[in-house]
């Protein structure tokens, strides 16, 4: 016996069932202990290197990689999708929530508006309650509200409330010549309607005749 004993051999044996030479059936082989040598008589291509990787036979039922790759990205595809309809629908119900909670505020602040330009209108503006009337009307401009409404304007059923009618020969169309209460709108919105008086014309406009077809003229007139 050697000072040094010798070390097993490592057999990686090709447990392949097709040789991949011969293309033949390989018959099954019993399996045989570590560091035993290996058997000269056997087929080509039973031994395999230290260094070669058994190949695995993909399984017929095994499903295809393609395929599980396209079913896969359709999925992403369809969540993707379906996410970014929440979020739309998520932030216009949050910008809906926004302006109805505006809109009430708003609203709320009207009367007060309302005795602010009482007061205008009677020079009782002045001093403290001028500061908290500027703070009020800073409030409905934070909020995007603005006011309508003015005399001379002429007189549209979407904008105003009419109250009071007279007629007179000065207007050519339907205007509100005195505005009792002020409107309020937020963008293309109307918060609430302007109340006016609504003067017409006394006499309106006399329909123009109706344009005769060319080429025929009018029927004559029996004596």
């Amino acid at each position: 016996m050697t000072d040094r004993e010798e070390q097993p051999r490592v057999v990686i044996r090709d447990k392949r069932r097709i040789d991949p030479v011969t293309g033949e059936v390989r018959a099954p082989a019993g399996p045989q202990p570590a560091g035993a040598t290996p058997d000269p008589n056997s087929e080509p291509g039973e031994q395999m290197s230290e260094h070669e990787t058994p190949v695995v036979e993909q399984s017929a039922d095994a499903p295809d990689l393609g395929q599980q790759l396209a079913e896969r990205t359709e999925d992403l595809q369809r969540v993707t999708a379906e996410y970014a309809n929440y979020r739309r629908r998520v932030d216009r119900d949050r910008s809906l929530v926004v302006d109805q909670a505006a809109e009430r505020f708003a609203a709320q602040l009207f009367p007060i508006v309302d005795d602010i330009e009482r007061a205008r209108d009677h020079g009782d503006l002045d001093g403290a309650f001028k500061v908290v009337a500027d703070r009020v009307l800073g409030l409905l401009d934070g909020l995007g509200v603005t006011a309508f409404g003015q005399a001379g304007d002429p007189f549209d059923p979407a904008l105003h409330e009419a109250v009071i009618h007279d007629t007179s020969s000065e207007v050519s169309v339907p205007t509100a010549t005195t505005v009792l209460r002020q409107g309020f709108r937020r963008g293309d919105r109307v918060l609430r309607s302007a109340m006016v008086a609504v003067t017409d014309p006394e006499a309106p406009a006399p329909a123009e005749p109706a344009a005769q077809p060319s080429g025929e003229s009018a029927a004559p007139t029996s004596d």
